[in-house]
């Protein structure tokens, strides 16, 4: 079977593996569908709007796998940062094993390096290969956080969840030119008010956004030692700040000795969209890990506020006006 060469090989699924992606077989017919922004179709699963592969991937999370104390579970809805969040999290753990003129981030793209958990899941159809991972186990989800099951997100598991989110503008505008460069060529483009119309009923690839994020928020409030909630547009501001704070979350603060050589900034700037998106690994079309887009579609612009380029002031108005209901009605605070 094919594998990165960040991740073992894996071998034929197990009896337990191949009767749960039958149970998924047979309850994918049975699910609400609509149509999806870039894969074939999406499914109502559990409250939310899934690709197939995330649900085979979640259930057989749900079924097979064994949670460690050490994983680390990076969390994000589609466009929120998920690359940056991965290379954030990998440098922050494995400072010590690498220079920085010298680090994979130069000659890997992060999603080679930080796996994503339900896609090799469904590839594969078993957790044999995650099982083989050494500890600390660096594993990337845009699975909501109530499709985990409890022995991962009660209290008696260590295991961790870093989660950003982003303004719902900026995810939307993000999450639209990305699918155009996935959508398959036989299809026309997505225009940007069909997208929007879907965004804003919650139809789109692990949505709806405001349920997924206050879904991590709330968890986040009451298991802060579990689950860490950082916003895109906080990290852009004030990066070594959250840099610190997220080290400090992930077991591994900064000493003294780091802090004086300035290891924090040296992460800082070789996490940056500047840096990761001028790597030349990054610059290129091809892609890794059997994926439909290149490394280089993983970069756009990276920037706060980009909305107001593409949206409509009544365009604004309603997503604002949707943000505000969800977050009064949860009593959130978000």
């Amino acid at each position: 079977m094919e594998t990165s060469k960040f991740f073992p090989s894996v071998e034929i699924p197990n009896e337990g593996c191949q009767k749960t992606l039958k149970n998924c077989n047979e309850l994918l017919p049975t699910l609400p569908q609509s149509k999806a922004w870039w894969c074939d179709q999406l499914f109502q699963y559990q409250g939310f709007w899934i690709p197939s592969f995330g649900i085979r991937g979640s259930m057989l999370i749900n079924d097979h796998f064994k949670p460690r104390s050490t994983d680390i579970i990076v969390a994000t809805f589609p466009k929120c940062g998920t690359t940056w969040l991965r290379a954030l999290v990998f440098s922050i753990i494995n400072r010590s094993s690498f220079d920085f003129s010298d680090h994979p981030l130069r000659k890997a793209n992060p999603q080679e390096l930080v796996l994503f958990f339900e896609g090799y899941l469904h590839k594969y159809g078993s957790t044999s290969f995650v099982d083989g991972l050494p500890s600390p186990r660096l594993l990337s989800t845009h699975l909501p956080y109530s499709l985990f099951p409890t022995r991962m997100t009660d209290d008696t598991s260590a295991c961790r969840f870093v989660y950003i989110c982003r303004d719902p503008k900026d995810v939307f505008v993000s999450k639209w030119h990305f699918a155009n460069k996935l959508r398959p060529k036989e299809l026309p483009p997505l225009s940007l008010e069909e997208a929007f119309d879907l965004f804003c009923k919650g139809i789109s690839e692990y949505g709806p956004f405001w349920d997924h994020g206050l879904g991590y928020w709330e968890a986040s409030v009451e298991s802060p030692k579990k689950v860490l909630f950082l916003k895109y547009e906080d990290v852009k501001k004030e990066p070594l700040g959250c840099v610190r704070k997220l080290a400090g979350f992930l077991g591994v603060p900064f000493t003294p000795e780091e802090e004086n050589n300035e290891t924090v900034a040296e992460i800082v700037k070789l996490c940056s969209f500047e840096s990761l998106s001028n790597q030349n690994v990054n610059k290129s079309q091809t892609s890794s890990g059997g994926r439909p887009v290149g490394n280089s579609d993983f970069f756009r612009k990276g920037e706060v506020g980009d909305w107001v380029n593409h949206l409509s002031p009544k365009m604004v108005e309603k997503l604002n006006q949707i943000t505000e209901q969800k977050l009064n009605s949860s009593e959130s605070g978000l």
